[in-house]
């Protein structure tokens, strides 16, 4: 028999079935639209994560004090870890593969200024911030290169910070106010958005040496490192780790370059999604079990047609392969039903709440199709086997 001829009797047995046949159509494709929408959801939070990160670029090392994973004693007693300098960010400044270095140190002040306060981010860091971050100066100019142990007290403003404390007059040259020392406005900048729960645009830039008086810090939080474009993380970072070593007489600080926590970003945010994907997969689960029951159902009310087919010659193969189509063609109408719904779902997710990302990942698609066929594969072997086992003279005096 031919697989055209499978397909259409398969069609018939299910179509003069519909009701039964349509519910148990339902239960495959309420599963695969379970999963096609939270892996929609993860995909899509997984993708805004990352480009989170990448709008930073991604040629950035992260120099922290302390050797990651390395043991400490009892609370209280003193550290052995040796603080990050401004003269460390000079010496690394001066790397040969380095293209860019600014020390950070940040917190929460207060800031006034036209009579106005506002408590907000003041982050100390250093003239090429700007530059490594992609980051857009509005009006005026970033932090000038001072030298990083006498810098000017200069500001720059975030774009709402300014809106805040000036309205829609211009702030350059204006007097801020943090702590207890005045500061001049020499910029302004583009508005850069929110990262990982930090407003970029209520944020004052001051130079790193005057965030460290500010916040009473011997040390700096941070030292980011920026290289030129198709040069190995590793050499830098190696370069890095030669230099701070031989400056500190030992490794008590930790490299992370950006392709490290992309990578392990990535890996955490595509278990999450398979995750989600698989919570989803226990419907699939119980419409394979729709199948059995259905399938099962079918060799019972067709046995006098099994027998039939038997006597006149239809070998076992053919009676099997019958009933194993009529349940893939049932478990593929399924997938193909739930596939149009899960994605039509994640659309209206996205439209209707455009602040939660989603995105359909088709090779994902593709692949909840092939288990609801081998699902329906698997779920049909047994009714299967059972109706090309019957004896042809039994299945006829049954009926």
């Amino acid at each position: 028999m031919r697989w055209r001829d499978f397909a259409l009797l398969a069609l018939r047995a299910l179509i003069a079935h519909r009701l039964r046949s349509f519910l148990t159509l339902l239960g495959i494709a309420v599963g695969i639209a379970a999963v096609i929408l939270l892996t929609s959801i993860g995909e899509g939070l997984h993708r805004f994560v990352l480009k989170e990160f990448t709008q930073f670029g991604t040629n950035i090392i992260q120099l922290s004090p302390g050797r990651l994973g390395a043991r400490g004693g009892p609370p209280g007693l003193p550290s052995t870890t040796r603080d990050l300098t401004l003269e460390d960010a000079a010496a690394v400044a001066r790397l040969p593969l380095v293209t860019g270095v600014t020390p950070a140190v940040s917190g929460n002040a207060e800031v006034r200024a036209n009579g106005r306060v506002r408590r907000t981010l003041v982050m100390g860091v250093g003239a090429d911030m700007d530059r490594m971050y992609s980051m857009t100066v509005r009006s005026g100019r970033f932090l000038p290169p001072d030298d990083a142990s006498t810098a000017r007290p200069f500001v720059v403003l975030g774009a709402t910070l300014k809106r805040e404390l000036f309205g829609h007059a211009d702030a350059l040259g204006e007097r801020v106010q943090i702590g207890g020392e005045r500061y001049r406005v020499i910029g302004v900048m583009e508005e850069k958005g929110q990262f990982l729960g930090m407003d970029l645009d209520d944020t004052a830039y001051i130079p790193a040496v005057r965030g460290l008086a500010l916040y009473q810090r011997d040390g700096l939080m941070e030292i980011n490192i920026s290289y030129a474009e198709g040069t190995p993380a590793t050499l830098v970072a190696a370069a890095v780790r030669s230099l701070m070593t031989a400056r500190h007489g030992r490794e008590d600080f930790t490299l992370t370059t950006q392709e490290d926590m992309l990578a392990s970003l990535s890996n955490i945010l595509g278990i999450l999604t398979a995750a989600v994907g698989a919570l989803g997969g226990i419907s699939l689960l119980v419409g394979g079990v729709g199948i059995v029951t259905i399938m099962t159902i079918a060799v019972s009310e067709r046995t006098g047609e099994i027998g039939l087919l038997v006597a006149l010659g239809a070998k076992r193969r053919t009676i099997l392969g019958l009933f194993l189509g009529e349940a893939i063609v049932l478990a593929a109408l399924g997938g193909l039903f739930g596939l149009l719904l899960g994605s039509g779902l994640a659309a209206l997710v996205g439209v209707l709440v455009p602040a939660l990302p989603v995105a359909t990942p088709w090779h994902f698609v593709v692949f909840a199709e092939a288990i609801a066929v081998l699902i329906g594969l698997l779920a049909g072997v047994l009714p299967a086997r059972r109706a090309a086992g019957l004896n042809a003279v039994d299945a006829l005096r049954a009926e």
